[in-house]
């Protein structure tokens, strides 16, 4: 009986603590894990290793994570990728599936949901919607965030198209988004 050895999983978030620990937890479960902590130093990791599986921060000091999604899949058609945010939003959550992204996740995180993401089969697309609906704290923010992503990230703009003060947006823009 040949044993299968684990792909190794790439780790791109500008966190250190989070990417070391991450990174340390991974190697402890017998994944062989490495990781970068900004797009300049995954770069050269994404050409040289040819990744199957990759967890991507969507913030990275500033840039969008989404950018590299397409060299991932340049570089390994079959790359897994599993997008982590702390600032989760339907907006983003459907940029990041549009462009490849296997997973879309809120932090924090179980490590068991990440792994199980580069195993699983994705939902099909009629799958049920949830149960409980979202609340109206959490159906304002996915709208902010939706009409954020139309006006490319333009503070001005999006507070023009909500019919808000610029100030009121940005104080709701700093707040976390509701949970669940």
């Amino acid at each position: 009986m040949t044993i299968q050895p684990k792909p190794p999983i790439l780790v791109i978030d500008d966190d250190p603590t989070f990417n070391a620990i991450l990174v340390r937890t991974l190697k402890r479960r017998g994944f062989d894990a490495l990781g970068a902590d900004s797009i300049e130093s995954a770069e050269p990791l994404i050409e040289t290793l040819h990744p199957q599986q990759v967890i991507l921060d969507l913030n990275l000091a500033g840039n969008s994570g989404l950018n590299l999604i397409p060299q991932l899949l340049a570089a390994n058609e079959e790359c897994r990728i599993v997008i982590l945010t702390g600032y989760g939003s339907i907006a983003t959550a459907v940029e990041a599936i549009k462009r490849g992204a296997t997973q879309y996740f809120t932090k924090p995180i179980d490590l068991e949901a990440i792994l199980t993401a580069f195993v699983d089969t994705p939902q099909p697309a009629d799958a049920p919607p949830p149960d409980a609906p979202f609340s109206v704290e959490r159906l304002e923010w996915e709208h902010i965030q939706r009409v954020l992503s139309e006006h490319e990230g333009n503070i001005s703009a999006t507070a023009r198209a909500l019919k808000m003060h610029r100030r009121t947006l940005q104080r709701k823009l700093l707040k976390h988004p509701v949970r669940q």
